[in-house]
């Protein structure tokens, strides 16, 4: 079992993972796009193994060198994905995943279109699935108030027409009436992904 150093850790990925590839098919970015984002919705937080779950877990604010501790998971997952054949086009994905759009990010403080595509839907998904999962650092937020939370973040933290596609996807999920995220055939009628 992959242990990230936190209760919700397997459990994000999986999420974090459902809502990239649904972005994904929104985008129509194509099924190997598609299949890249799985692989790094499931790998993403990898690199936090390389950091003391003391830090993760922590229940108050973090000082200036556990955050920096924090933000290099990002660099450490690069590097660990970009030593496996298979996963290396998992890397930039992996790297910049936390960058923002308004360029305040890290680890290299990209902007905009500097930012890899896949990384800036990884971005997203991440973002609202950690919404909604109780954090030592933040309350649990509703569906509801992670979707304003991303719509007054789209052009600053967040690419907005990845934003957007994340709430089309949410919203074509809520008309469908699944329970699961990638279950019905979406509107446009291409096929399931296998999983």
């Amino acid at each position: 079992t992959l242990d990230l150093g936190e209760r919700s850790g397997v459990g994000h990925a999986g999420r974090v993972m459902d809502y990239s590839m649904m972005i994904g098919q929104e985008l129509d970015l194509g099924h190997d796009a598609v299949e890249q984002l799985r692989f790094a919705g499931l790998l993403h937080d990898v690199g936090k193994t390389g950091i003391p779950e003391e830090i993760l877990l922590k229940p108050s604010k973090l000082t200036a060198e556990e955050l920096e501790a924090v933000q290099r998971h990002a660099e450490i997952g690069a590097s660990l994905v970009d030593q496996i054949d298979f996963l290396k086009s998992l890397t930039p994905i992996i790297l910049h995943h936390h960058e923002r759009w308004d360029g305040k990010g890290y680890p290299h403080g990209l902007k905009g279109d500097e930012i890899p595509l896949l990384a800036r839907v990884l971005a997203v998904a991440d973002a609202f699935d950690a919404m909604m999962i109780e954090r030592s650092y933040a309350k649990q937020l509703t569906i509801a108030q992670a979707r304003l939370e991303l719509e007054n973040a789209a052009g600053t933290q967040f690419d907005p027409r990845i934003v957007a596609a994340l709430l089309e996807g949410l919203d074509r999920m809520a008309i469908a009436g699944s329970t699961g995220l990638l279950a019905p055939l979406d509107a446009r009628g291409s096929e399931q992904l296998p999983s």
